[in-house]
């Protein structure tokens, strides 16, 4: 649960204000105390400050407008109210707040050298406020039922949805037919019809009875006017409504709190250095090793290209690929690229032999990794033992090609192979 000191500045400028502390549930801590800034500052003890502006320097409204948030949006609000605005855009500042069910924007206006003046007095007590909101944003919204609140001689109002203002030197009922929500009483037919709308004022025991009379009158206009008296003054109602969130924060844009990134940086300044130097250094090894690994290809390239000029003086050209390039000249000599099977395929075939000895080897052929038998043997069966002696290494594979009946022997070609091939 968060506390917050509530500061209301004052509607003259002798800097006499008010203030409680309040938590975020809606409570306050403590009462009102009046004094200047400075004694205010005494009393913030590590709590966040919230300032309430006056409501008569602030316009509040609302407005419908697509864009959600951000510079795009501030950029936008001063055009979408400028035709409701007395003063030059550029001299006032601008501030949203959360969108409403409606789909509509409450907004808050205020003259730049109002929100100066303002700061350079909290910055002259020493006081940095988290959130600046105009006053009348602490009258709570009740939907369905408009809401007062009399402080001296001004009036908040809402409607409970999206009007809300501020006037000065009115009653209740001058108020509400301001708003729309009660007929004017100079009209003929201000009498009939139904009484409609529930209201609910706040206001000091005096302002009760001084407005006696129209709160009769009120009565008489709506289905029910509940009084609420405020015995420490307007500032508990205002700041227990702020503390929970309720408000346009007028700290925004340019008045906007700045990120201080080098107080953010400063506890991993040390690891962040340590980091860096390990990039550098990793960077310049690798550095290193590349310029290392190209001095070698360098050199080997250089040897190779004086051994390619002994073998092939005619050939000037660069050689990119020296792989390709001694296999060719392997190939040109008549060298054998492949794998060599013929001598040790001859020693299988061999043993193969020996243990059918009455069979015998009629021809042998070997061409590309491939030998060729011709054998000559009393039957079938010691010729597919000579075939099984031979793949049973694992190393060669060896298959009968074909076989033929001559006289009482059997000629056949048995195909040798390394395995896998």
């Amino acid at each position: 649960m968060a506390e917050y000191l509530v500061i209301r500045l004052g509607r003259t400028s002798d800097h006499a204000v008010e203030w409680i502390v309040a938590n975020d549930s809606g409570t306050r801590r403590g009462q009102t105390v009046s004094g200047s800034l400075s004694e205010a500052a005494q009393d913030v003890g590590g709590r966040p400050v919230i300032v309430l502006v006056p409501a008569t320097e602030v316009l509040t409204t609302t407005v419908e407008i697509p864009i959600r948030s951000g510079p795009r949006l501030r950029a936008a609000l001063p055009f979408a109210l400028e035709e409701n605005l007395a003063d030059d855009i550029d001299t006032l500042h601008f501030a949203s707040g959360v969108r409403r069910e409606n789909g509509k924007l409450p907004v808050a206006v205020v003259a730049r050298a109002k929100m100066d003046e303002w700061l350079d007095a909290l910055d002259g007590a020493g006081i940095s406020a988290t959130r600046i909101i105009p006053e009348n944003y602490g009258l709570a919204r009740i939907p369905g039922t408009m809401s007062i609140l009399i402080d001296g001689d001004c009036i908040m109002f809402n409607d409970g949805a999206e009007t809300e203002f501020v006037m000065q030197g009115v009653r209740p009922s001058d108020t509400l037919v301001a708003a729309g929500m009660l007929s004017d009483r100079s009209d003929e037919d201000s009498d009939d019809g139904e009484p409609s709308g529930h209201l609910v004022a706040y206001c000091e025991a005096a302002d009760e009875e001084r407005l006696s009379h129209d709160w009769i009158a009120l009565r008489h206009e709506l289905h029910s006017v509940d009084v609420n008296l405020l015995p420490d003054g307007a500032l508990p109602r205002l700041a227990v409504t702020v503390a929970s969130g309720n408000g346009v924060n007028l700290l925004q844009g340019r008045y906007g709190k700045k990120t201080d990134y080098r107080t953010q940086f400063r506890p991993w300044r040390n690891a962040a250095a340590l980091l860096l130097g390990l990039v550098i250094v990793g960077v310049v090894a690798k550095g290193v090793d590349l310029y290392r690994l190209t001095q070698e290809a360098a050199v080997l390239q250089a040897q190779f290209m004086e051994e390619y000029r002994q073998i092939r003086p005619g050939d000037t050209r660069a050689v990119l690929d020296p792989i390709n390039a001694v296999r060719s000249i392997k190939q040109g000599l008549g060298a054998a690229t492949g794998p060599q099977v013929f001598l040790p395929s001859l020693r299988q075939l061999s043993d193969a032999m020996a243990q059918n000895s009455n069979a015998r080897i009629e021809t042998i052929s070997y061409r590309a990794g491939v030998i060729d038998v011709r054998i000559t043997s009393p039957d079938v069966a010691t010729l597919d033992n000579i075939q099984k002696s031979v793949s049973a290494s694992g190393q060669f594979q060896a298959s009968i090609q074909s076989t033929d009946q001559v006289a009482d022997q059997i000629s056949s070609r048995l195909q040798i192979r390394e395995a896998g091939s």
